[in-house]
């Protein structure tokens, strides 16, 4: 197997505890939209995809452009509002990733937010700068399309065999399939392990503390 050298992360769900405050932020949206509330699954299964996408998934009856962009709005003011107090990174992220850098891998995320949401938590969690590459799905095709891996493979020139993704939803697993990326679903984010075994994944796990004993073993391998 080709050594690893890159390591692509989804960010809510898989690096930062956020997947309850989103749920929250779009029943909140719903209910002062005067829509359909959401179920809780439903929300956590469009977890991972851009917005504008989440939406069309959700309300799918949802044409009025005017209404679309009030629930948007709605949704956005909560989340931030929320995100006065950040919310927390799992146990063990920091440290995993320190010692990531320490044995020379490349970082990068992949992520459903937008540009200006990933700003503000990398902000928040002394983060910026950290990564070598982020992308975001308003800067590039949502998930499962491959382009935005394919656009940080490219930029941190490592071939697709020598890199992995690691994320907690369907549309990661996809996303890394159609980009010939090694794909590890992390259970403990927004889907279950039953629905992420559907997607293909190469491994499982279900606590973060568990991804360095993979990734630092799997890195030897040649």
């Amino acid at each position: 197997m080709p050594e690893l050298k890159t390591l692509i992360f989804d960010w809510d769900g898989t690096l930062c505890d956020s997947i309850s405050r989103i749920v929250e932020s779009m029943v909140a949206a719903a209910k002062l939209t005067g829509l359909d509330v959401p179920s809780e699954r439903a929300v956590r299964d469009i977890i991972g995809l851009g917005l504008p996408e989440a939406i069309a998934i959700l309300f799918p009856g949802l044409n009025e452009p005017w209404l679309v962009e009030k629930l948007r709005q709605e949704y956005s003011e909560h989340y931030v509002a929320l995100e006065q107090q950040p919310a927390n990174l799992f146990p063990g992220v920091l440290e995993a990733l320190d010692s990531f850098r320490s044995a020379g891998f490349k970082m990068a995320v992949a992520t459903g937010k937008s540009r200006r949401g990933l700003d503000r938590v990398l902000a928040a969690h002394d983060l910026t700068g950290f990564f070598d590459m982020t992308r975001c799905a308003d800067e590039t095709l949502s998930k499962p399309h491959p382009r935005m891996l394919e656009e940080i493979l490219n930029r941190l020139e490592t071939p697709a065999s020598c890199a992995l993704m690691l994320g907690d939803s369907e549309f990661d697993m996809r996303m890394a399939h159609g980009a010939r990326v090694r794909a590890i679903a992390a259970t403990y984010g927004a889907q279950s392990r039953e629905h992420l075994l559907q997607s293909r994944p190469e491994h499982c796990i279900d606590a973060f503390n568990e991804f360095p004993g993979f990734v630092m073993p799997a890195s030897k391998a040649v």
